[in-house]
């Protein structure tokens, strides 16, 4: 981790800054509204978002994806399948022919209000699927900065004396601009919020589940998106998953709407930094885009939340290294101008390993101790 005036001074030319108190956001307009990173205790303070310093300062643009980094950025599902928004129709789903769209990577999105503690951005694009489907989308996305006051009262712990946080939230609104319904037959897209983090062999991704019989909730994680994980790097108890967040073994796992309880989140033992991923699940909704890297018998029943570890891509270099905390909305089957939204909140605490224990435990179910000696 990197502190919050290197961060600041390092991005400055092209950086909005949110500040309320100690806590800082930096979002860059230019990459779709993009959280860089943030800070709990001002610019002296631990930078959480992993950035990917080389590329920004090369200058440079990519082919196949701009990896700049940031804790939530917005993108689009989904990602493989026969609707795929990243392939182009009739290319094998591998490393090689996976694209990602300019509207999601490099365009800019225009500001169109700000203040102290929150902005707004929008954007009119077009997406064309691996079926040939072509959507017109408007994005609208508000990043807000929370008071102390206001995350304590979402995460339900009482406010704890050593911990100093820094929590922001992201609406993002997704329109049907065109003449044409958006319809199963035809493919569906969906927001899809991902957000970067710094790596360390310390680092433990936690993702807690609902209990049951897979007839009826259906298997507890999809650990297969690029070849199964191995077992000393992914544990699954009955009520909980634990991932390996070291960004060196390239893996993703995910979790169904039957077992998602809408919350992520990592723990950082070398530093002490537990982090919190909240995100909206509507209700009895059970349509999420699949995102798996081939032709699918069932193209909705994709993941609501996601777990990626960075590591060698096909026995070359990572990607970052970095690991992410993800989110999805529903399959967006909407009329033209009818709407759909969701909202991705994260929330970064940094204290006593008793003070964390107790929000660990309030919030994901168990105990720093539990996480720490999961994969050991």
């Amino acid at each position: 981790m990197v502190a919050g005036a290197a961060v600041r001074a390092f991005v400055a030319d092209f950086v909005i800054h949110l500040e309320a108190g100690d806590a800082r956001v930096a979002v860059v307009p230019a990459w779709q509204g993009r959280v860089m990173t943030s800070a709990a205790t001002g610019d002296k303070g631990l930078s959480f978002g992993w950035i990917n310093r080389e590329l920004i300062a090369s200058g440079k643009l990519e082919r196949r994806i701009n990896i700049f980094g940031g804790e939530d950025r917005f993108w689009m599902g989904p990602e493989g399948g026969q609707f795929s928004i990243f392939f182009a129709k009739g290319v094998p789903f591998d490393f090689e022919h996976w694209f990602t769209p300019a509207c999601i990577d490099t365009e800019p999105y225009q500001l169109v209000r700000r203040d102290q503690s929150s902005a707004q951005f929008e954007h009119s694009l077009t997406l064309t699927n691996y079926s040939g489907t072509v959507f017109a989308v408007k994005v609208d996305r508000e990043v807000r900065l929370l008071s102390a006051k206001d995350a304590w009262k979402k995460m339900n712990v009482p406010a704890l004396s050593s911990v100093k946080l820094v929590a922001f939230e992201t609406v993002n609104k997704i329109t049907n601009a065109g003449k044409q319904p958006w319809e199963k037959p035809t493919g569906l897209l969906s927001i899809w919020i991902l957000g970067m983090f710094n790596p360390s062999p310390e680092t433990t991704i936690v993702v807690p589940i609902h209990a049951g019989d897979e007839t009826v909730l259906g298997r507890k994680v999809t650990a297969d998106y690029f070849g199964q994980v191995p077992p000393e790097r992914l544990v699954q108890k009955e009520n909980v998953l634990y991932f390996k967040g070291d960004g060196k073994y390239r893996s993703k796992i995910g979790v169904g709407p039957k077992r998602s309880k809408g919350i992520l989140g990592s723990y950082d033992a070398a530093n002490k930094v537990l982090t919190l991923v909240y995100y909206t699940q509507p209700a009895g909704v059970t349509d999420y885009v699949n995102s798996l890297w081939k032709l699918q018998d069932n193209p909705y029943s994709g993941d609501v939340a996601n777990s990626y570890n960075d590591g060698p891509v096909n026995g070359g270099k990572p990607l970052g290294p970095f690991y992410e905390l993800e989110s999805s909305s529903p399959a967006a089957a909407l009329k033209p101008g009818e709407s759909l939204q969701h909202v991705h909140r994260t929330i970064h605490l940094s204290g006593s390993e008793a003070d964390l224990d107790l929000a660990a435990r309030v919030t994901l179910g168990v105990t720093l101790t539990e996480i720490t000696t999961a994969l050991k």
